[in-house]
């Protein structure tokens, strides 16, 4: 049982990372009409064709609930599926398997996904915004009275994403060491892929190991350039049902595989830090589409920190527990290597926009499966393993697309 196919992902549009301070003003209700109206275009087809809606939450400036209808009246649509959805950066991945499932269940053909961008406060009264940018000082936890981290991490120091990878790379350390160099070289490849991305935040900036180990240290043992900078950013897909694909403007990408998993909020509470919920995701997407680690022509990896790739590479099966270091140091990790990952940048280099962050995974992946991938293009580009990650490895999903 699973995904078979049937659901081909056909457009998308994403707006260029952006420091903050020039971030456009548009709403959220603007973004969505606006991404969601290029992306469509992007397929060749329209808002008459939507009858399906997935969207973030809760993040909407407008409201905090009817997300979906308040957006659907807007565009001017009626929905026949509608859904939030609350996994973080693992959302887009999340977002993209849901309107799958639901074309192929029939319940609708045509499905929107759509990251807007966060704004900043806009008034004295803005409650919600003001609630986002609090949590936003220690990281995205919460402040709330009740809340396990409120009273269990904050007091103690455990504040923001950086110290809980840090204590995961910490735990890696303690068991099968630390290599520096091997880790940089996500960083220094991923530079690479975005010097030939004219759309990357660090497009012509880059680096070289040394550059990683000359930047500053945040937490121990991760540096300045292993860590993601935050931008401004939104971005949306379409997902439609096969025999509409194939009268789109480009090739579809189908979903063939999918899996998802969750295993607690904060790394505090998890059985082992160092087996990750990307493992039965990922076992799960594989196998449903019949296929292995070693079968993908790329992998785009969500990564936000270097240690989020090196896990990753670990519990999705691309090596063994462990050898993920070895790996990293034999292999190519560049869009002219043996190994293609994050061949736009991935978030080290792409840029980061909050949740939308990793539809630029999912977005790299179709634009390499349809061949519009530019001078950074793959020669063998049929298969993609992407994967999204919320939280401090507290949510996360795998898909495994293929070309249509």
């Amino acid at each position: 049982m699973g995904l078979t196919g049937k659901a081909a992902l056909v457009g998308a549009a994403q707006y260029k990372p952006e420091k903050y301070a020039s971030a456009p003003r548009m709403f959220h209700l603007e973004q969505v009409a606006d991404l969601g109206t290029q992306a469509l275009a992007d397929a060749g087809l329209t808002l008459g064709d939507v009858d399906g809606l997935v969207l973030t939450g809760p993040q909407f400036h407008e409201a905090g609930m009817f997300v979906p209808a308040m957006a659907g009246e807007y565009l001017g649509v009626r929905l026949d599926f509608a859904e939030v959805v609350d996994l973080g950066g693992a959302s887009a991945v999340g977002m993209v398997w849901r309107a799958a499932a639901a074309i192929e269940l029939g319940m609708c053909s045509t499905v929107l996904c759509v990251i807007p961008a966060r704004l900043a406060p806009t008034a004295p009264d803005d409650d919600h915004a003001a609630e986002v940018m609090k949590a936003a000082r220690y990281g995205g936890h919460s402040t709330r009275y009740g809340a396990p981290e409120a009273e269990m991490d904050l007091p103690y120091g455990h504040m923001a994403q950086n110290t809980g990878y840090a204590m995961i790379a910490q735990r890696y350390a303690a068991l099968h060491g630390w290599d520096a160099e091997a880790l940089a070289r996500i960083a220094v490849a991923q530079r690479f892929n975005a010097c030939h991305n004219p759309q990357a935040l660090f497009h012509g900036q880059p680096i070289t190991v040394q550059d990683v180990f000359a930047s500053r240290m945040v937490a121990e043992p991760l540096r300045m350039l292993e860590i993601v900078m935050p931008v401004a950013g939104g971005a949306a897909v379409v997902v439609t049902r096969e025999d509409i694909a194939r009268r789109c403007a480009h090739r579809g990408a189908r979903v063939i595989g999918c899996g998802e998993h969750v295993q607690s909020k904060s790394p505090t509470y998890a059985s082992d830090m160092l087996s990750t919920p990307i493992g039965p995701a990922s076992r799960r997407a594989f196998a449903m589409a019949g296929l292995r680690p070693s079968d993908m022509h790329m992998a785009q990896i969500y990564d936000c920190y270097t240690i989020t790739v090196l896990l990753t590479l670990e519990d999705a099966g691309f090596c063994e527990k462990g050898q993920g270091q070895r790996f990293l140091r034999e292999h190519d990790l560049s869009f002219k290597g043996d190994f293609p990952m994050n061949t736009h940048g991935g978030q080290l280099s792409f840029g980061q926009a909050g949740s939308a962050g990793g539809m630029s995974q999912v977005i790299e992946a179709l634009h390499q499966i349809q061949g519009r991938a530019g001078e950074r293009q793959l020669a063998r580009r049929e298969l993609a393993y992407v994967s999204g990650t919320g939280g401090v490895m507290s949510e996360q999903g795998a898909l495994i697309l293929q070309g249509a």
